[in-house]
């Protein structure tokens, strides 16, 4: 009987250490699925991105502003915009006056969204690529 007993008491133990190293592993298993995706970062630890170039500090010219917004459309004909440069595309436009393509680059016109999606430009830069735009198309 005791043979017996030691037997059962023996496998038991084994059954146990068996079930605690399973649960062990899925413990482990478990954390790492549950675990967070992501962890802060805040302004001066070390995984910090460095900080964003500010906006420039006065207007840009016309033809800047061509270059890094305009562009994406005049400089393709994206949408039916004119594209730069095309004297035959412009002058209808220009005929209308200056007023009217400073009104329709503004507000927007047809597929023409309003400040060609440059809503840090001023009503002066928007003009200015607008200047920029019909001088190089005449």
């Amino acid at each position: 009987m005791r043979k017996t007993m030691s037997l059962l008491a023996a496998a038991g133990l084994s059954v146990m250490v068996s079930v605690g190293v399973y649960a062990a592993d899925l413990s482990e298993e478990m954390n790492e699925r549950l675990k967070p995706v992501g962890e802060v970062c805040m302004s001066g630890d070390a995984c910090a991105a460095a900080p964003v170039a500010a906006a420039p500090s006065g207007p840009r010219s016309g033809s800047e502003l061509y270059e890094t917004k305009c562009v994406t459309c005049h400089g393709t004909g994206a949408a039916g915009a004119p594209k730069f440069g095309d004297a035959a595309a412009w002058a209808p436009r220009i005929a209308k006056g200056m007023e009217t393509l400073y009104t329709h680059a503004w507000d927007g016109f047809n597929a023409m969204p309003a400040k060609g999606l440059c809503m840090d430009c001023s009503q002066d830069e928007i003009n200015d690529a607008v200047d920029h735009m019909v001088e190089g198309s005449k």
